[in-house]
């Protein structure tokens, strides 16, 4: 596990991120428009969408109700722009309207695990350390930044990037991987970047996230990750081509579904209602676990703080009172007294050092807890747009059955919309397993490393008292 650190805030809720490209501003900050999931999606159940043929992929178009365009079959489309699901690319790739040639380096499998549907593992998986940030300058001094050392395990080679570098690649992996969860990078800051407590804060924050992203197995092997970590930072020239190319992707939107590869064959269907009962379960689990991770970030943070200040104050209270008492012992002028003195004054001394081992303890073990509480509430602040993609290819599927029930399309059609809306299921389903089992590597990582850092203070707190109490033996 990365060190300890204080807490950072999250980034804001939901996945709709544009960075802004043009600033060289390590802090500018970007606006994101939450989007509801589902908001408006009913809000005109009169417009209907033709579907036709055309060139081997279907083409929409929207008729007011009364008109007298004919069509072979009718799936009500999302007038709400704005829904993730449109966003996306999900409606327009279930209703068939997603064309591209797939490159082999852009297929992404699935698997059928032991729990079902997996990412098919990183067969060459590699970790990426981040370290040493400095304080560098550009135009003659006038402009001053942080840069991080980064070494892949996979190439040995160092390369140094800024955070508006890791601002830029985290825009372009959230815009391509709808149904991923991108980690959310640490907050951003206006003031007070260079302060060291901030860029320490700031490190680990951005260590956690690396851990995350080398861990999935397919933001690992992603182009713009492997670019961001391999390219050298003293060929300006190559990062800007290796950036253009991440920036002119096709493999986004609709298209991105398209190079998702499934399992096929005999069993290797997914049932609509156990996927719908799965999603339905995960749903109310992440909104569970949101609740719990603030409740406890909110506690462990509270929990510092009397830690810091309140426990500190009252251990070293007790101090200082016996302290006045050994000075009273003092004017005692007894040859067979001095021993007593000697040792309350060091009584008095252990609880001053007990307070001072009271303010530093959180730094052992509260502030890791919660800088991964902060990463986790960043991945479940993503779950919701993601659930709700799958939802609204599943409610597509519902339709087009009951249209092919009542005549009004065609099966081969409607089986067409089942297969493609399985995609993304299996994808779904695949991002559901990968995040249940780094949560239950980290979480039981997290939790040892904070009650064998308890279990230490303890034995530290402990042997203080005891140093104190062998004092009196020889009173």
């Amino acid at each position: 596990s990365p060190a300890a650190g204080y807490p950072f805030p999250l980034a804001p809720y939901g996945r709709s991120y544009q960075p802004n490209q043009g600033s060289d501003d390590d802090w500018d900050e970007s606006s994101t428009v939450a989007d509801e999931p589902g908001a408006l999606g009913s809000s005109y159940p009169d417009y209907e969408l033709s579907l036709s043929s055309r060139g081997g992929h279907m083409a929409g178009h929207l008729h007011p109700p009364g008109s007298s365009a004919k069509s072979s079959a009718t799936v009500s489309r999302n007038l709400n722009r704005f829904s993730t699901f449109v966003k996306s690319g999900g409606e327009a790739f279930v209703l068939g309207e997603a064309s591209g040639f797939v490159k082999d380096g852009d297929k992404l499998c699935v698997v059928l695990g032991p729990r079902g549907p997996e990412w098919q593992e990183n067969p060459y998986p590699f970790q990426c350390s981040i370290e040493d940030p400095t304080k560098q300058t550009k135009f003659k001094g006038m402009k001053s930044y942080i840069a991080y050392k980064l070494v892949p395990s996979h190439t040995r080679q160092q390369v140094h990037r800024r955070y508006k570098h890791f601002d830029w690649l985290y825009g372009r992996l959230a815009e391509k991987f709808p149904v991923i969860s991108v980690p959310h990078l640490p907050e951003k800051q206006a003031t007070g970047r260079f302060e060291e407590d901030f860029i320490s804060k700031r490190r680990k924050g951005l260590a956690w996230w690396m851990d995350h992203m080398c861990s999935h197995p397919v933001l690992a092997q992603c182009d713009a990750f492997q670019h961001f970590l391999t390219c050298p930072s003293t060929d300006e020239k190559a990062w800007k081509q290796g950036k253009r190319k991440a920036e002119k992707d096709e493999m986004v939107g609709a298209n991105f579904f398209l190079t998702i590869s499934v399992p096929t064959g005999p069993g290797a269907g997914l049932d609509l209602q156990e996927v719908e009962s799965q999603v339905d379960g995960f749903k109310a689990f992440t909104k569970k676990m949101d609740e719990s991770t603030l409740q406890l970030n909110h506690t462990a943070n509270e929990f510092a703080r009397k830690q810091v200040t309140g426990f500190k104050k009252e251990y070293q209270k007790v101090g200082h009172s016996f302290k006045c008492l050994s000075q009273a012992f003092e004017l005692d002028q007894q040859a067979f007294s001095a021993g007593l003195n000697q040792a309350i004054a060091f009584t008095a001394e252990a609880y001053d050092a007990i307070g001072d081992l009271f303010a530093d303890q959180p730094r052992q073990d509260l502030d890791a807890m919660m800088d991964l509480l902060a990463l986790y509430q960043g991945h479940l602040a993503n779950f919701p747009d993601i659930v709700h993609v799958q939802k609204g290819a599943l409610t597509k599927v519902k339709e087009s059955k009951r249209h092919v029930e009542e005549g009004k399309m065609e099966l081969q059609k409607a089986e067409g919309i089942q297969e493609r809306c399985n995609i993304i299921s299996f994808a779904t389903l695949a991002e559901i397993n990968h995040f249940h089992k780094i949560c239950v590597r980290d979480f039981k990582s997290q939790m040892q490393h904070f009650l064998q850092q308890q279990i230490l203070f303890f034995q530290k707190v402990t042997q203080k008292l005891e140093e104190a109490l062998h004092k009196y033996n020889s009173v």
